[in-house]
Formats: structure tokens, C-alpha cells, sequence
């Protein structure tokens, strides 16, 4: 993927679109950006990077992608959905991912690329804006706290997996 070689804040025009059909590769090559980053090189990690650029850009997706560019080059992503019921029968924005290719950083992307997604979530009457971040990931949360965000401390974030998955749906609940 070719980027920018300085810092986003080098001179070059910022803008943002939400991913359509025809950015495929580019959502493809951002997820395994962000796969690299996150877990190294993986073997099936190109094919994995397609399947995942087919699943948001699909039909059926729940899921969109808020990409942001530094002149043509493709340097960050936003993936979110819009949640309902949330107070006054409004959405809530709720970010998934936000990640900033590493030659990206430090430049202001993270912050245009998060006023972008504010201004969607204003533009669709989004009554709130969540996400979540790895509580050891100090520089996002270092981020986050900048933005004046508030902390939700008064939730609890659930997970299943694979096998815990498949066990619910066959009935396996207990409640």
C-alpha cells in the first residue's frame, strides 16, 4: 500500500468517505496492516484480509468503514455501526476499530479521522459515540482521554468465543 513517506500533517489534503465496492483492496489492505501490527505475519493473513473487506462491503453488513486519506493514500480507517434502541429512541454510534498505519502517526490522524466519525454520528442524530479500548494499550487510552471522553465505568464488556458460541446456540444457557 503506498502511503505517505512524512506524517499525515506534512502539507497533504485530508479527507474521508465511507468504504464502498469499488474499496475493496484498500479496506483489504488496511485489515492486514492492521493484522501485522497486531499479531506479526500470519500465514493466510492476505486471504483473511479479503474475506474481511468482502464481509463489511457486503450486502448484509452491519458494519462500515469510515476510511480517511492523506492526499490519495489510504492511511487510516474507522470501522462502526449505528446501534438501536438507545435513549429517545436515537443511535448510538458505536466504533469498533480505529487504527492509523504506523508512517501515520503522530500527525493528527487519529483526531481528524475521530472528528469525522463525530460528525456522522451528529449528521444520523447519534445521541452518543462508544468504544472500547485494550485497557494496556496506554497510547489509545492516553488518546481517548484527550478527547474528553468519558470513561464508562458502570458496564461490563462480554465475550464468547468458538466453542462457547456454538454451545449458547444449541441451548447451552443457563439463565
Amino acid at each position: 500500500m503506498k502511503t505517505p513517506e512524512n506524517r499525515a500533517g506534512n502539507g497533504l489534503p485530508w479527507t474521508t468517505r465511507i468504504a464502498g465496492e469499488g474499496d475493496a483492496e484498500i479496506v483489504a489492505d488496511l485489515l492486514l496492516a492492521t493484522d501485522r501490527h497486531y499479531w506479526g505475519e500470519q500465514d493466510g493473513a492476505v486471504d483473511a484480509a479479503r474475506r474481511g473487506a468482502s464481509a463489511i462491503l457486503g450486502e448484509a453488513s452491519t458494519c462500515r468503514m469510515l476510511l480517511g486519506f492523506a492526499g490519495d493514500a489510504p492511511v487510516a480507517y474507522i470501522t462502526f455501526s449505528v446501534l438501536y434502541p438507545a435513549p429517545n429512541q436515537d443511535g448510538a454510534f458505536f466504533m469498533k476499530d480505529l487504527f492509523v498505519l504506523e508512517n501515520a502517526r503522530g500527525g493528527g490522524v487519529g483526531g481528524k479521522i475521530m472528528a469525522a466519525a463525530a460528525a456522522l454520528a451528529v449528521e444520523w442524530g447519534c445521541c452518543r459515540f462508544d468504544w472500547t479500548a485494550e485497557k494496556d494499550n496506554r497510547r489509545a487510552v492516553a488518546f481517548y482521554d484527550r478527547l474528553s471522553a468519558r470513561r464508562v465505568e458502570e458496564k461490563i464488556y462480554f465475550r464468547l468465543t468458538g466453542p462457547d458460541i456454538a454451545r449458547l446456540a444449541q441451548g447451552g444457557a443457563d439463565g
